[in-house]
C-alpha cells in the first residue's frame, strides 16, 4: 500500500488513472482496473478480474477470481460475483461491426449472489438478494429473493437474506434458519416481516 494510499493494490495489479476506489477496498494480482470505474469501501477484487470503464460497483462487493465486469454494469451493496461468472453487454456482438455506443445495462441489487460460471445476459436486472445458481444462464429479470438455476435459468425457489433456502408454509410464511427472521409470500413477491422465531 502506497504512503496515504486508502485501499491495497497487488504489485502485478493494474489500476489506470482515473479510477475511484473506496477505503479499505483490496485488488489482488494481476487485475486491471480501467479508467472512469468506481469501487466502493470494503471492496475485494479477486486475481485475474477485468473491471471496464465506466463499472460502478457499490460497498462490500465481493468479486472472485477470474470475473470481467464490463461497461454498462452496476452491482450495488454486498454484491457476491462467483469465479469465472460472466456478463455481457451486448446482445448480438459481431467483431466486424461496432457496437459501442450500445452497450446494454445490467443492474445487480443489494445483497444478490451470482453463482460460479454463471452467465448474465445483459439488459436483464438481477433483484435484491437473488441467488443465481453455479452455471446458470440468465436471459431474463430476476425477482428479489429469487433462486434461479439453469440453461436458460428458471426459478426454483426462493433464499432469505443469509442464503438459506425459504420454505414457505400454507399461509405464506417462512423463517431463515440462520437469522431467524420471518419472510412473507404474497401475489409472488417475498419481503421481511420484521418478526423473527
Amino acid at each position: 500500500m502506497k504512503k496515504n494510499q486508502e485501499y491495497f493494490a497487488h504489485p502485478t495489479a493494474v489500476v489506470d488513472e482515473g479510477c475511484t476506489i473506496g477505503k479499505d477496498s483490496k485488488i489482488w494480482h494481476f487485475s486491471h482496473l480501467m479508467p472512469g470505474c468506481t469501487i466502493g469501501e470494503r471492496c475485494n477484487i479477486g486475481q485475474n478480474v477485468v473491471i471496464s470503464p465506466g463499472v460502478i460497483l457499490g460497498n462490500n462487493v465481493k468479486v472472485q477470481n477470474n470475473v470481467s465486469i464490463y461497461t454498462g454494469v452496476t452491482c450495488e451493496d454486498d454484491v457476491f460475483l462467483g469465479p469465472s461468472m460472466v456478463f455481457t453487454n451486448i446482445t448480438n456482438p459481431r467483431s466486424a461491426v461496432v457496437r459501442r455506443d450500445k452497450y446494454e445495462k445490467t443492474l445487480v441489487r443489494k445483497g444478490a449472489s451470482i453463482g460460479a460460471n454463471a452467465t448474465i445476459v445483459c439488459g436483464h436486472n438481477i433483484g435484491e438478494y437473488a441467488f443465481i445458481g453455479a452455471g446458470a444462464v440468465v436471459t431474463k429479470e430476476v425477482p428479489p429473493y429469487a433462486l434461479v438455476v439453469g440453461n436458460p435459468a428458471r426459478q426454483t425457489g426462493w433464499m432469505s437474506e443469509s442464503g438459506h433456502r425459504l420454505d414457505f408454509n400454507r399461509d405464506g410464511y417462512a423463517y431463515c434458519p440462520e437469522s431467524h427472521e420471518e419472510y412473507e409470500l404474497r401475489n409472488n413477491r417475498v419481503q421481511k416481516t420484521g418478526r423473527k422465531k
